[in-house]
């Protein structure tokens, strides 16, 4: 990965932007990465990972459509065993 400084990438812009295409920029300031310059390409790749991210919720915070899927939720019938087991 490319490093280089926020004043270099300033001034060099349009060279940093084609090597985006090719692999993330790293872009420092006072020796510590302050952020990323990356492709179009890759900050979608980005965004539709993150929709995919787990998302963990308080019970009482559930939204109303969790709720209502978890509610009308069944199990498939070839796990009908397992319910005998509870009945136990």
């Amino acid at each position: 990965m490319v490093r280089v400084t926020a004043t270099e990438f300033a001034k060099n812009f349009g060279r940093y932007r084609e090597e985006a295409q090719r692999e993330p920029v790293a872009i420092t300031s006072h020796g510590r990465t302050s952020g990323y310059f990356v492709s179009a390409y890759e900050y979608a790749e980005l965004v539709r990972l993150r929709a995919f991210e787990r998302r963990v919720y308080r019970i009482e915070e559930l939204p109303e459509n969790i709720v209502q899927a978890i509610t009308e939720s069944t199990m498939d019938p070839k796990h009908d065993h397992l319910n005998a087991l509870l009945d136990e």
